[in-house]
């Protein structure tokens, strides 16, 4: 269930303009990490299993890469008792599994889709809208029991060597052929998961479920809780096709899954069926959550429209968001996103500045103003902005070349050849290496 079982998650947005002549992709790689295939010992039954990263490994792509993705996702939400909440909650159950002193961490993200993921030592994320559509803990416990059980199974470890932890664009330009500087912009992100997570095969999945079961009833849950998260997911997959371009693709969510775990429930575990469920303590720990949910729910149908390129009903839906919640920092960011793709990048750059008020500590909206100032023809402008994006989140090589290309903007071409040759050094493939190379040899710089 990382990134797509339990995802509604949406494709990767291209929403090119008409005059982008080209798409330039930067990446942050895993595979610098290094992803010898090796045998180790399975934390569940002992026996050998055949991994590509070692425990190592596992920790330092959690450092490195999930604080992208989280940003990606528009960072933790604003509400430290709701994530202290999901924190303890998955304390409860993470220190009853089989991998208990693994660096896990927990937080509730500003996306709207559904959907919950970890990486694979245990760094978290639980979306905003996932949130809002459970009725009671015993969901919830379900929920991170059956990440938990992910981590604990080593899937991603067991899956890498098979190239699935992937390189993943992190930051899509186009760059028009008469306006070199002022229409570099970024045309699309990531509405949903990313390719930095491992896939899981339909095995993992039952295994996940298995054990996140297994956790959530040591933890004093009814077994019934993860059928009901099933139940939720499957009808969540009937009622919005649209939604589905990516979801499940790889482990789809069935009713095989849900039959499984009420056999469960009522066999292994029925002494479980009198457990509380803790709906209260749920209700009351995510109220501030489910208070903006017509603010979720409004996104969600932005982010629909946007995915069928329907822009305007798009806009509509950002701005009925921010009526109902004035300062929601994910409402803006989309707001942003969709202006800019309607080639409005002036009232896009206002919109992300305000999401900078409002979150200041959150990457994303420093990200796309320095991008909308590039498309301003503002690279003084658009290097400020991309250096604190840089400053807050470093690690990006996406964000090496646009500062490059802000300060090239500038007339400023030594800097901007050390820009370059860093972005190089950390991605020398496609059309943005390309395009570096090219400025470095025009320049006679090496």
């Amino acid at each position: 269930m990382h990134h797509a079982p339990l995802s509604l998650a949406l494709s990767r947005q291209r929403l090119t303009r008409r005059h982008a002549l080209w798409l330039l992709g930067a990446s942050v790689s895993a595979t610098s990490l290094g992803a010898l295939q090796g045998c180790a010992q399975s934390p569940i039954t002992g026996e050998r299993i055949l991994v590509g990263m070692s425990e190592v490994q596992e920790r330092a792509i959690d450092a490195q890469q999930a604080p992208h993705q989280f940003s990606e996702d528009l960072g933790a939400i604003q509400d430290p008792a709701v994530n202290r909440y999901v924190s303890e909650l998955g304390r409860e159950l993470h220190t009853r599994s089989h991998r208990p002193d693994m660096p896990y961490n927990y937080r509730v993200l500003n996306a709207n889709y559904v959907n919950a993921y970890t990486f694979p030592a245990g760094a978290m994320g639980v979306t905003r809208g996932i949130l809002v559509a459970m009725k009671d803990e015993a969901e919830l416990a379900a929920l991170l029991g059956h990440e938990i059980g992910h981590v604990t199974a080593r899937h991603s470890a067991q899956r890498s060597g098979q190239g699935l932890l992937a390189n993943v664009t992190l930051m899509g330009v186009a760059l028009t052929a008469n306006e070199q500087w002022g229409n570099l912009a970024m045309l699309g992100g990531q509405i949903g998961a990313s390719a930095l997570l491992a896939s899981y095969s339909r095995d993992n999945e039952r295994e996940a479920d298995a054990l996140g079961q297994a956790y959530m009833v040591r933890s004093g849950y009814p077994a019934s809780g993860m059928v009901r998260l099933h139940q939720l997911l499957l009808n969540e997959e009937k009622q919005a096709p649209s939604l589905l371009q990516t979801m499940f693709s790889s482990h789809p969510m069935s009713a095989e899954r849900v039959a499984t775990a009420e056999r469960l429930a009522s066999t292994q575990y029925a002494n479980t069926s009198g457990l509380p469920t803790r709906r209260e303590r749920f209700m009351d720990s995510t109220a501030s959550v489910r208070r903006i949910q017509p603010t979720i729910e409004a996104c969600q149908r932005g982010e629909t429209a946007m995915s069928r390129k329907q822009l305007p009903q798009a806009q509509a839906a950002f701005a009925q968001a921010i009526k109902a919640t004035p300062r929601d920092y994910a409402a803006h960011i989309r707001m942003a996103q969709c202006l800019q793709a309607m080639g409005k990048p002036q009232e896009a750059r206002a919109y992300a500045q305000t999401g900078q008020s409002i979150y200041p500590q959150e990457a994303q909206a420093q990200k796309i103003s320095g991008v909308l100032a590039l498309q301003l023809k503002q690279p003084q402008q658009a290097y400020q902005d991309l250096t604190r994006f840089d400053q807050t989140l470093p690690g990006d090589p996406g964000i090496t070349f646009l500062r490059g290309v802000a300060l090239e903007g500038t007339g400023n071409r030594q800097d901007a050849a050390v820009l370059y040759r860093r972005f190089l050094q950390a991605s020398n493939q496609g059309q943005a290496a390309q395009y570096a190379a090219t400025r470095l040899q025009a320049w006679g710089v090496r």
